[in-house]
């Protein structure tokens, strides 16, 4: 049972760092063509992106490949949902655009 409850808690830590990964990513798009050094927006979010969710995964994953394997399927669908939530978004304000 404890092995269960481990795997759930890594399975939506990995949900939460591809929340955290993919939003940022499409905060860091939406914020970073509109500025005036694009390039420094999108190196420090991609650092600091990539730092966390490795840091996260290190941290929840241990040693035991099936917590891996838990937090990175929890990541693949963040990936999923934010995809989805991101295509909405964008249809909802190209449809209510000034």
């Amino acid at each position: 049972m404890d092995d269960l409850m481990l795997m759930g808690f890594a399975l939506l830590v990995g949900m939460l760092l591809g929340a955290l990964f993919f939003g940022g990513l499409w905060w860091t798009v939406k914020m970073g063509i509109s500025k005036s050094q694009p390039a420094l927006w999108f190196s420090t979010s991609l650092l600091l992106r990539v730092g966390i969710t490795l840091a996260g995964i290190y941290v929840v994953a241990g040693s035991d490949f099936k917590r891996l394997l838990a937090c990175l399927i929890g990541f693949i669908f963040a990936r999923i949902i934010v995809t989805k939530m991101t295509e909405k978004l964008m249809n909802w304000e190209a449809n209510h655009a000034p």
